[in-house]
């Protein structure tokens, strides 16, 4: 990956990846909603625009929040998964949950109140951890072909 960092702040350095509007979308998409395929990436309520999914996805694989191969179980589509280092911004995704449903529902009254939700406030180092546990059961299932 071919990336100029602005600076040797370390926040910035981040957000040099991650600060486009769409990597931790779909960063959210592959940890909660189970987007591991191109097609489960563009049916999600975000509409991502095909062209600029595919340029995403090759960047997050290229830092090396995700890996890219073929579906074991159908090796015409491709299987997109996080990273260990992708796994690592679990407790970035749920404090963004957190502190949009604290701070933005004046703006979007429209944002769920979910289940999902009362769980993070409620145990929010347990969510990460659980989250994270299941995923990488999810991704060696896929993996293995069994998933």
């Amino acid at each position: 990956m071919n990336t100029t960092f602005r600076c040797d702040c370390p926040i910035t350095s981040a957000l040099d990846i991650l600060g486009d509007k769409w990597m931790l979308v779909i960063v959210k998409q592959m940890l909660l909603e189970e987007a591991y395929t191109f097609k489960d990436f563009t049916e999600s309520d975000e509409a991502i625009a095909t062209n600029i999914l595919s340029t995403k996805l090759k960047m997050l694989e290229e830092a090396g929040i995700l890996t890219k191969s073929k579906l074991p179980t159908n090796r015409k589509t491709n299987l997109y998964l996080l990273t260990e280092m992708g796994l690592f911004l679990t407790p970035i995704i749920v404090e963004l949950a957190l502190w949009s449903d604290a701070h933005l529902r004046g703006m979007n009254p429209a944002i769920r109140r979910d289940e999902g939700l009362v769980h993070m406030k409620a145990d929010k180092e347990g969510v990460v951890a659980g989250l994270q546990e299941q995923y990488r059961k999810m991704r060696e299932q896929l993996l293995s072909g069994s998933g």
